[in-house]
Parts: C-alpha cells; sequence; structure tokens
C-alpha cells in the first residue's frame, strides 16, 4: 500500500519564527502518524524545520528542489528529486501531495496552494494572515480549511484523508 505523503509549504527566508515553529511541530506530527512529509526540500524556513522536525521524530523527508544539483538541500531531507524546474516545481510538490499544509505565507507558497486548489487537493492553512485566509477561501469552499495551530492541521488532514477517496 502506497505511503500517504503530507506537503508541509511555505516561506523559506522569509519565514517567522512562529512559521518555523510550526513547520517543525507539523514535521513531528507527520512523521509520528507514520506519513511521508514532503517540501521543497531546501535548508531554509518552513521547509528545512518540517523537515528537522520529521527526522527528530524518526520520519521519512523527500524534497523537491528547484535548481539542478542538490545546493542548499536541507540536511534532515532523505530522498532528494532534483528538478532543475525553479518555481515549477511547485507543481509536482503538490500534485505528489495527498494533504497541502501551508504554514506561513509567500509568494511561492501563494502559488503552490493555488495549484493545489486547482487540482482539488485539500489545502489546510495554518497561518494567521487574514487576507491570505479570506482570499483563498474565496477560491474554493470546500478544499481549503483554516487551521490555528499545528494539531489542528494534523486533524484536518486525518477528517481528509478518512473523507476523500484515494487520489488518482
Amino acid at each position: 500500500m502506497r505511503k500517504i505523503v503530507i506537503g508541509v509549504m511555505g516561506p523559506g527566508s522569509g519565514a517567522s519564527e512562529t512559521d518555523k515553529k510550526n513547520a517543525y511541530q507539523l514535521g513531528t506530527l507527520i512523521a509520528q502518524e507514520g506519513w511521508v512529509l514532503l517540501t521543497g526540500g531546501r535548508n531554509a524556513g518552513v521547509m528545512d524545520a518540517a523537515s528537522r522536525g520529521a527526522k527528530a521524530a524518526k520520519g521519512l523527508t523527500v524534497g523537491i528542489l528547484p535548481n539542478s544539483g542538490d545546493r542548499g538541500l536541507s540536511e534532515a531531507v532523505d530522498i532528494a528529486i532534483i528538478t532543475g524546474m525553479g518555481s515549477a516545481r511547485n507543481n509536482i510538490n503538490v500534485l505528489s501531495s495527498d494533504v497541502v499544509i501551508a504554514c506561513g505565507m509567500g509568494a511561492g507558497t501563494a502559488s503552490e496552494v493555488a495549484l493545489a486548489l486547482k487540482a482539488s487537493k485539500a489545502v489546510i492553512l495554518l497561518t494567521s494572515d487574514q487576507q491570505s485566509q479570506l482570499f483563498f477561501n474565496s477560491l474554493s469552499d470546500n478544499n481549503i480549511f483554516l487551521a490555528t495551530s499545528p494539531e489542528a492541521a494534523i486533524a484536518f488532514v486525518k477528517e481528509t484523508l478518512t473523507n476523500r477517496c484515494p487520489t488518482e
């Protein structure tokens, strides 16, 4: 049986301390569930924090890198997918995830959320940015969920996985 893959997307160098703390906790909780963590793979911000949290909990981590080498790879990534695609790799991130959790918000994260909604993926927003919440909620009323904590995000993931058919 295929493992469940949870994508955690969020800002790199622009991540706040709260974003990084939440991402670390998300990574830990994802690993504790036995799920695979997928991130953008870089050693910055949300990507690195989530990967480190998952590794601390003995989880499996996958990083989808934008460049054509592994420069900038998080030390906590087990499997690095080298794309050489720049930001176009965002589509791989979301299509390879069963559920996407946006932890914080930036331009790259916004593109991943939009691509996930377009692909009818469930998206959980773990951000206090009300403009982002309103905007993405206006794009999809049935695939967007708002979480106030990493624990609430994981509860939404469990509910989503229970109520949906496997991805095609």
